[in-house]
This record gives C-alpha cells, sequence and structure tokens, in this order.
C-alpha cells in the first residue's frame, strides 16, 4: 500500500494539544499558539486543550507526559524554546521523552527555512518531531514564519497520516 493509499484512510479529525513554550507571552500575546489553533480548526481538527508554559524542560516533560496519558489527544504541538540560547529547552525536553523520532521534519523544515525564508540562520532551529507513547509530538519555532511554513509545508499535509501510522497496530 502507498501514501496516497495511507492518506486516504488517515483520520479526517485530529484532537490535538498545543503548547506555547514563553517565559513572556500571555494568552492575548500569544500570536503563534493562536495562528496554530486556527490552522488546525480550519483544517477540521480539534484543539482539546491549549497551555503556555515557562521554557522549563521538567514543565515541558509534564504536559508532555500528561497528553501522552490521555487517550483524548492524538497530537501535541509546541511552539517556542528551540533555538540554541541557554533557556531554550524545548528540543531537551520533547527530545529526551520521544519513543521514536521523525528526523525529517526537523531536517525538512530546516531546509524549508534555508531556501524560503531565514537563509543561513535556519541551522539554529532544534525543530523536532516524533511519538511519544501513542501522541505524535511537533516542536517548532515560536516566530509567526516559523510557525507558518511548519504547519503549511510540514505538519497539516502530513497530521492524519501520521496519526494513521500512529495508531493503525492499536
Amino acid at each position: 500500500m502507498g501514501t496516497y493509499e495511507h492518506k486516504q484512510e488517515a483520520p479526517e479529525q485530529v484532537r490535538c494539544m498545543v503548547i506555547t513554550v514563553s517565559d513572556t507571552r500571555t494568552a492575548a500575546q500569544d500570536k503563534s499558539g493562536k495562528f496554530i489553533q486556527e490552522q488546525l480548526e480550519g483544517e477540521g481538527h480539534l484543539v482539546i486543550d491549549y497551555r503556555i508554559v515557562k521554557d522549563n524542560d521538567n514543565r515541558i516533560q509534564f504536559l508532555l507526559q500528561k497528553a501522552g496519558a490521555d487517550a483524548a489527544i492524538d497530537a501535541v504541538l509546541l511552539n517556542g524554546g528551540t533555538g540554541i540560547a541557554k533557556r531554550d529547552t524545548t528540543y531537551e525536553a520533547v527530545h529526551g521523552l520521544l519513543d521514536k523520532e521523525m528526523p525529517g521534519f526537523g531536517e525538512m523544515f530546516r531546509y524549508l527555512s534555508f531556501v524560503e525564508d531565514i537563509g543561513t540562520a535556519a541551522i539554529l532551529s532544534r525543530a523536532v518531531a516524533g511519538v511519544y507513547k501513542d501522541t505524535a509530538v511537533f516542536s517548532m519555532p515560536g516566530s509567526s514564519g516559523a510557525v507558518r511554513l511548519a504547519l503549511n509545508r510540514l505538519i497539516l499535509p502530513e497530521l492524519g497520516h501520521v496519526i494513521r501510522e500512529i495508531q493503525k497496530d492499536l
């Protein structure tokens, strides 16, 4: 069975949790978090939970563990904290929990960022995705441009397919 057939069998609606990682943003200021929610809902997906969490690997992992234990959540989309500054801990928090990594997500994100958006500064991104328990996890930078790129070019076109692959053997 090929990719086309897999996508035909993919769920049309994915239940998602959105997490913004920021030491400064509030819900009123969270443009990227709002954009993610709007895009997901615009594609027919459900946003089950939305949180803003400080850039602290223990707090991020706590939310991921909570999502992984919740059968009502199929995917977690995080934005923020993926850079190389000392305070950026999202990559460590996410990567440390993943049962399976999808290295192509980070690779493609950096490639598209390089070609379409920010040039060589793309090497600073530590975008990562994978599977934790039976939950898809996508972690992207927090800038509006990065979120738009990750969602429109990578996540939304494959979200149902990813969930189909995770759930097919359950």
